[in-house]
């Protein structure tokens, strides 16, 4: 796979050492088992696979070269590079200006914009219209275009699916950059509904099979669906693909639930049920895949409690969290700075979007036994920084650096 020349400070000699080992000696990863860093009195445990993926290092790679060759131009992001905070903050520290917020709602007035200007198309990618409004301007958007190529598999995917006059149903966040970018893709080809959870799965296929009438689909899916769209005719033929970042594993239980509904809709069966449904399995990312995969792996460990590590409006990150919770306390951490003492932490809950605090995180027991992970935009060194905080509530008998030189 491709390597990439992003800024060091987001490298990690200690996870870079690790990772190397790792792709060595499981080369067709197929060993889920977490790796243990064992400082005697704690052991923490890192999950198989976490951090950045292929399109966030692309993404990052040609946004800092950008900024690099064009010392003399403004430089706009059409909205955060990455769902990270460190990340985001660094780049405006080189002078990008964001023109959006992640809902889309401008902050600098595109009247503003010059054909001089530069725009740089986030690892979301972007709508059409958005393409065609900053084209008209005079801004080559595809010279800077840092969009994830799994994501314009998932377009790529849409539109063959389109071609045989299937409807695209899109599992994703309505409001989050990427579905909205893949809603515009899909919609340009073909009939496009965006459904968020199993729950307006169901909801739907109660209009595949006629138990509800179209009048309610139009209130109760309002402003997720294409223009002209018409139960009657739209939800004959029907693929499922998914924002990227949504669990695996949520994205193919809404599959395969939908794909039941046309079967009983229409008497199908395994071998023709291709007349009513299309196979889309491959647009799930591999990364999201491998990352919550490794989770599973990681949860087979009996620990005291999970961290897991990235920016709290990242969707890939809060199905990580949202994986831990099921099984042991986990704290959503987006530095090593919310690790206040070895009593208290300061925490986000994605469920209510707010921070709180809880003291007595860490028992009073030896060994204690850590689980951490972390979200696909997130860098290997603020991980290192937080397995080096917890570190220090601890009498140790490697150090960070010995333990480094044991994977090289």
């Amino acid at each position: 796979m491709k390597q990439f020349d992003i800024p060091i400070i987001y490298r990690s000699p200690l996870i870079t050492a690790i990772k190397n080992k790792r792709k060595v000696v499981d080369k067709m990863k197929k060993d889920f088992t977490p790796t243990l860093l064992d400082f005697g009195s704690v052991q923490i445990y890192l999950a198989r696979h976490f951090g950045f993926c292929y399109g966030v290092e692309n993404a990052i790679e040609i946004a800092f070269k950008t900024i690099e060759e064009n010392p003399n131009k403004r430089t706009f992001l059409l909205s955060e590079m990455i769902h990270n905070p460190q990340v985001n903050a660094d780049l405006q520290k080189r002078g990008v200006q964001f023109l959006q917020d992640t809902y889309g709602n401008p902050l600098i007035p595109f009247d503003t914009l010059t054909k001089d200007d530069i725009v740089i198309i986030p690892a979301f990618g972007t709508t059409l219209v958005m393409e065609e409004k900053l084209n008209a301007l005079g801004i080559a958007t595809e010279k800077y275009n840092t969009t994830c190529p799994f994501v314009e598999k998932v377009w790529n995917r849409s539109e063959q699916i389109a071609q045989k006059n299937y409807t695209v149903i899109v599992h994703g966040k309505p409001t989050h950059e990427e579905t909205r970018a893949t809603f515009s893709h899909a919609a340009k080809h073909t009939p496009t509904v965006v459904i968020n959870d199993m729950a307006e799965a169901i909801l739907l296929s109660k209009f595949i099979t006629g138990e509800k009438d179209a009048p309610e689909f139009y209130e109760l899916f309002k402003g997720k669906y294409s223009d002209g769209f018409s139960t009657e005719k739209d939800l004959q033929r029907i693929g499922v693909v998914n924002q990227t970042t949504m669990l695996a594993s949520d994205t193919q239980a809404i599959s395969d639930f939908l794909k039941n509904s046309m079967q009983q809709k229409y008497g199908l069966d395994k071998n023709t049920i291709e007349e009513r449904f299309a196979d889309t399995k491959d647009t799930l990312c591999y990364a999201t895949n491998d990352n919550q995969t490794a989770v599973t792996g990681l949860l087979e460990i009996e620990a005291d409690f999970a961290l897991v590590v990235g920016g709290y409006n990242s969707s890939n990150t809060s199905h990580l969290v949202e994986l831990c919770e099921e099984k042991l306390p986990t704290y959503f951490i987006n530095s090593a700075e919310k690790i206040i003492s070895s009593t208290q932490i300061k925490h986000f809950n994605f469920h209510t979007s707010t921070e709180e605090y809880t003291t007595n995180f860490i028992p009073i027991k030896t060994p204690v036994k850590i689980l951490i992970t972390s979200g696909a935009s997130c860098p290997d060194a603020l991980v290192e920084g937080v397995i080096e905080k917890l570190a220090t509530y601890f009498t140790i008998k490697n150090s960070i650096e010995d333990l480094a030189k044991t994977f090289q």
